[in-house]
């Protein structure tokens, strides 16, 4: 045979000849975005963008606060309505994260993460430009349709990354304390950009992360293969306006008081309106919120504690600010600094979290973590005007940071460690849905607790209004050692 032989083509008769329905089969999966090409396999790379972006989203819930006294004189927002700088994001956030898993095992998570970060990133370019409080509020929800895209599919892609339990065990505890140190690290990162630059700049700064994270989602991150779904239209749009509504009402309440048709009349609807969505979640063939999520006893209690912690640490970080800026007379970039030790502490308890989960489980760390909290809560409540920073100051934020680290960061392990693959954009987008719930209703309750203390004491309202959101924060701390109660001990892992 010739060599011109074995080089020349092979003849149409030779081909292999596939099946209609083969063909179609594969036209079909040449299209799905779950089998693009895969990038090589980068778990150190693919897990510092995932933090990277889970830091930024978190950053932007309280990187405001240090700048509120500024962007308050610069845009003329009145002091009720300043809340909104913070809740526009939260709420929007936290109302569309159930959508956002859901859109993400739809279209493809790495490619929903992608296009989350983009959004956010603009909205971050406008945010900083806003020249009306109404251009910020607009350009805050944005940023929380942004995260809301990417939030759920960043913790889904870390849960398809790391396969091996020890190594996703690691990874998801570094991302739940990345998670919660980004609150602290916000705080500072405000004061620091505020007194130094600009408010505007707490909203430039995620312009080089986000920019970075998008170029690198794609050569990085692995795409996890997708799951039939469809959309919960009905559940989205009860869940988003029914939280919506009630933090309205909520925040009307704390310049306006209870006796007033404004007030009560968001709450009810937004009452009715998650009553709906429960409802609703019983009908719809793919639910946005799965109920057989919390047929696991420890996943159902992690969750409620993700609602009810937040709402008692996080939601008292706004009046800590306003304590400091405002009673004290820090300036932002010494604000900023004050809340450096509970960054720290969150973040080193958060490491320590591989170590002692698999050894004590649970239940020992979530109700010492909230012990923790609810000393703290109380100690702040006892901080009287013009006090001294150390100690009087400092003990109870080192005691709270150290109960938030403790406390919540189990919980992302507890619930995601055990969910099965199909299952993880909802159990993630669940999970950060009800903490960003609980943070946005609770900070509009402790807001309304602190109006009605500051109405009733208007020569000492600062320092009244504080005391009673810290001893109402203090209140939903104790509910989360009852909930840490029910936990079951996990079998040691070998």
């Amino acid at each position: 045979m010739s060599e011109r032989t074995l080089q020349s083509p092979v003849t149409p008769a030779a081909r292999p000849v596939l099946p209609p329905a083969a063909v179609q089969t594969h036209a079909r999966n040449a299209r799905r975005p779950d089998l693009d090409p895969q990038p090589r396999a980068r778990p150190g790379l693919a897990l510092a963008v995932i933090l990277s972006a889970q830091l930024m989203l978190m950053i932007d819930a309280t990187v405001m606060n240090v700048a509120l006294p500024r962007i308050q004189e610069g845009l003329h927002f009145s002091s009720s309505s300043l809340a909104w700088v913070l809740d526009a994001y939260t709420l929007t956030f936290g109302g569309l994260l159930l959508l956002g898993g859901r859109l993400g095992d739809l279209f493809g998570r790495r490619r929903l993460f992608t296009l989350g970060i983009v959004v956010f990133t603009l909205a971050s370019l406008a945010g900083g430009l806003a020249t009306s409080a109404t251009f910020l509020l607009a350009a805050r929800v944005a940023q929380g349709v942004g995260a809301a895209m990417a939030g759920p599919s960043a913790i889904a892609l870390l849960n398809s990354t790391f396969t091996e339990t020890k190594a996703r065990v690691r990874a998801l505890a570094l991302f739940s304390g990345i998670s919660s140190a980004g609150f602290g690290v916000g705080l500072v990162l405000g004061g620091v950009l505020t007194d130094a630059v600009s408010w505007r700049w707490v909203m430039f700064i995620n312009i080089p992360f986000g920019v970075i994270a998008a170029a690198l989602a794609g050569r990085v991150l692995r795409q996890p293969a997708r799951h039939e779904t469809s959309v919960d239209v009905v559940g989205a749009l009860t869940a988003t306006l029914g939280v919506g509504s009630l933090v309205y009402g909520l925040i009307h309440a704390a310049s306006e008081g209870w006796g007033n048709a404004v007030t009560l009349a968001p709450i009810g609807v937004g009452v009715l309106l998650l009553a709906g969505f429960v409802f609703s979640l019983t009908r719809a063939r793919h639910p946005l919120l799965p109920l057989h999520l919390f047929k696991d006893r420890n996943r159902a209690a992690a969750y409620a504690n993700f609602m009810i912690g937040p709402a008692a640490g996080f939601g008292s970080f706004f009046f800590l600010t306003q304590y400091l800026q405002e009673e004290l007379h820090y300036s932002p970039l010494r604000t900023g600094f004050a809340f450096l030790p509970m960054s720290a502490i969150i973040f080193t308890a958060s490491r320590l979290i591989p170590r002692l989960l698999p050894r004590f489980g649970p239940k020992p760390m979530a109700v010492t973590g909230s012990v923790l909290l609810l000393i703290g809560l109380v100690g702040f409540a006892q901080v009287g005007a013009h006090a001294a920073y150390f100690p009087t100051v400092l003990w109870p934020m080192v005691v709270m940071a150290l109960g938030i680290g403790l406390a919540f960061s189990p919980l992302t392990v507890v619930i995601m460690s055990s969910v099965r693959p199909e299952d993880a954009g909802a159990a993630g987008g669940t999970m950060q849905t009800v903490q960003q719930t609980g943070v946005t209703l609770g900070l509009a309750l402790l807001v309304t607790v602190s109006g009605a203390a500051a109405r009733h004491n208007p020569a000492t309202a600062l320092v009244s209004g504080t005391h009673a959101a810290m001893y109402a924060a203090a209140v939903a701390a104790a509910a989360s050692i009852l909930v840490g109660l029910t936990f079951r001990k996990q079998q040691r892992e070998e």
